[in-house]
Formats: structure tokens, C-alpha cells, sequence
């Protein structure tokens, strides 16, 4: 009696990123040209023997023979997820299941601010991954460095929805600065998407009046720029004339106020003011037109000036050291004065002590030794 031989089949899970392509095989072992029926997770049966039994072009039957039968499935969707079954139809039935896995990487993630943000206020920030599977993983970054934020997700059959919420003050300073979020997620391997978010701080504006030049004489020209800044940035800029109005040669451009040909009825104090909604601000600038024979004059008497007090301050240290001189050799001849003195009492009392002779002398004597 010849030896019976059992039928088997194996199959392996697969794993596939939605759209992408999925190969399932099914390997045969002693396949002696049975019936073999790949069915799909509603156990429709996609292909018999190699003929397709399933209208649906996105199953394509790529080998065929007595030890392997594999089909890709192209454009794979989150609804063909689930177990493939691999039967071999003999006396005795054999299949086994390749569960097929759809993963869902989450797009570029979505920023959205809760308002607008101010100087001195706060910001709120929610970074979203509407559509992922598994749940992917939102992290916020500023100059690289991991901002704590709160998390959160919702699932709806099976795909996630992940947002993560961050909340800090800010300042003008913060304007322009750039936050990101980045989603991790197995399908990426390793790879993460990103979105970066501008900061937009709105703040109240700043005025400063710059001139083309320092001095100015009879003639000239002068360019006075107004130097803005703000968010939202002022759009009209105001130059005005301290008591008076602005002389009639003068042009005004957006940011400049331009005098062609300088007069002395030009002197004046001269500002510029602008506004937005959180503020407004000015500047002043005091102009002084000289004739040329008066800037030449004064630009003459610096160097003459600046001489003056170097030379007083040479004399000041000259009487000061002749005092010090002075004072040390007072100190000096007074103290010889002194000792002189002093040597006199001595030899007056040695010359009563050489006559007066006796005791006193010898004590006299001793004194003096």
C-alpha cells in the first residue's frame, strides 16, 4: 500500500502602509494539483486554482505553481485589513490564515493658535494628527529643546485622533520665533513629520527719529527718518513742527521728511508719531540750521578748548607738588631744630656735673654716657 502523504500549506502576516502594496503568499508543501482557494477577510473567494473568482483589479495574481501562490493587493485600504485564508481542498482540508495589518502614518501635523497673541499675554498652541493608526506621538520643540505639553486622542473605529496643547507667555521679543511639532509613528521608521509655527506676538509701536547728518548749515540737505516698529506695523506716520507747521519746501515720504535746501526759518523741534491698536508712540528732533561762517567758528574753538583744560590741569598738578616740596622740607628743618636743642640741655648738664664733682657727678656722668 503506497504511503499516504498529508497535504499542508503555510501563509505569513503581512503588514502594508495604507495605499501602498501588499504581497500575500501562501507556500504549498506535496501539492499534488488540488483545489486551492484564496478567500479574503468577508471569505470571498478572490482567486480558484489561479482564476479570479473577484471582480476587484486591485488583487493581482503574480505566481502560481506547486509550491508557492502569491497575489499583490495595490492601493491597500484600512477596510482590507484582517485574516487571508490559504486552503488546499484534498481528503482532508488544510489552510491557514495571513493576517493582513494597514498601518496609518499621520500627514504633516496641523497647527492652530486658540487667539491672538500680545506682549505680556499668553499663547496656546494645539498640535494636531487627525487620522493615525496606531496612535502617533506629538512632540513640541523650541530651539530644540522638548516643550511639555498635554496630550490627548480620540479613536473613532480604528483610526486616532492625537492633538497635544501647549500654553507660554510671550513677549515682543518671541515675534518671529519659530516652534515645531513633529509626530513620530512606526510606518516613518524612524523619519518624523513636521510643522513649523511662526509666532506672530503683536505689540505696541516704537518711533525714533534718525537724521542724515549731525550738522547742518544754511543750505543743505536733511533727511529725517522715522524708524517704526510694531505688530501690527503702523501704516501712516505723522511728522508735525513744534509750535508751527512744517515749512513749505519740506516733503514728506511714507517714513522721511526731506528739507532740499536748509533755511534758519527751519529751526525748530520736529516729530514723527504713530499708532496701531495696542499703543502709539513719538520721537523729537531739535534742528538747528547754522550759517557757514558759524560752523566753522565753532568747529574751531573744540581744539582750543580742549588745549585749555589740559594746560590748567598741568598747572593745578605743578602747585600741587611745589606744596607737597615745600611742606616736606618745613617738616625736615624743624625736627633738626629740635634734636639741636636737645644736645645743647645735654651739655649744659655735664659741664654742672664736672663741677659740682661727687656723686651727683657720677650720676651726671652716667646720664650723659
Amino acid at each position: 500500500m503506497a504511503p499516504v502523504f498529508s497535504q499542508e500549506v503555510q501563509a505569513e502576516n503581512v503588514t502594508v502602509i495604507e495605499g501602498g502594496t501588499a504581497e500575500i503568499s501562501c507556500q504549498l508543501h506535496q501539492y499534488d494539483g488540488s483545489i486551492v482557494v484564496i478567500q479574503n477577510p468577508s471569505r470571498q473567494t478572490l482567486f480558484f486554482n489561479g482564476t479570479r473568482a473577484l471582480k476587484d483589479d486591485r488583487f493581482q495574481l503574480i505566481e502560481f505553481n506547486q509550491k508557492m501562490v502569491k497575489i499583490h493587493l495595490v492601493n491597500a485600504k484600512l477596510d482590507d485589513e484582517g485574516g487571508y485564508f490559504c486552503q488546499l481542498y484534498t481528503e482532508d482540508t488544510h489552510h491557514q490564515i495571513a493576517t493582513l495589518t494597514v498601518l496609518v502614518p499621520p500627514e504633516n501635523p496641523l497647527v492652530e493658535v486658540s487667539e491672538q497673541a500680545v506682549e505680556g499675554g499668553e499663547v496656546e498652541l494645539t498640535c494636531m494628527a487627525p487620522r493615525t493608526k496606531p496612535a502617533a506621538t506629538l512632540t513640541w520643540r523650541r530651539d530644540r529643546r522638548e516643550l511639555r505639553g498635554f496630550p490627548s486622542k480620540q479613536e473613532n473605529g480604528k483610526i486616532f485622533s492625537i492633538m497635544n496643547t501647549i500654553r507660554f507667555p510671550v513677549e515682543r521679543r518671541d515675534n518671529g520665533e519659530i516652534i515645531t511639532c513633529e509626530a513620530s509613528h512606526a510606518a516613518l521608521k524612524g523619519q518624523k513629520k513636521q510643522t513649523q509655527y511662526v509666532l506672530d506676538v503683536q505689540y505696541s509701536p516704537t518711533a525714533r527719529i534718525q537724521a542724515s547728518q549731525t550738522v547742518v548749515r544754511e543750505g543743505d540737505e536733511l533727511n529725517l527718518k522715522c524708524d517704526v516698529t510694531g505688530n501690527p506695523r503702523p501704516t501712516e506716520i505723522i511728522w508735525s513742527r513744534l509750535n508751527d507747521s512744517l515749512p513749505e519746501r519740506a516733503q514728506i515720504q511714507g517714513d522721511l521728511l526731506t528739507f532740499s535746501s536748509l533755511s534758519l526759518q527751519d529751526n525748530g523741534t520736529y516729530s514723527c508719531q504713530v499708532s496701531n491698536k495696542h499703543g502709539r508712540s513719538s520721537d523729537q528732533y531739535v534742528l538747528v540750521v547754522y550759517d557757514p561762517g558759524a560752523i566753522i567758528e565753532a568747529q574751531m574753538q573744540v581744539p582750543y578748548s580742549v588745549i585749555g583744560g589740559i594746560l590748567a590741569l598741568l598747572v593745578f598738578l605743578v602747585i600741587c607738588v611745589l606744596i607737597v616740596m615745600v611742606w616736606c622740607s618745613v617738616r625736615q628743618k624743624g625736627s633738626y631744630l629740635t634734636h639741636e636743642a636737645s644736645g645743647l640741655d645735654e651739655h649744659g648738664e655735664a659741664r654742672e656735673a664736672f663741677l659740682n664733682g661727687g656723686e651727683n657727678h657720677k650720676r651726671k656722668e652716667e646720664f650723659f654716657i
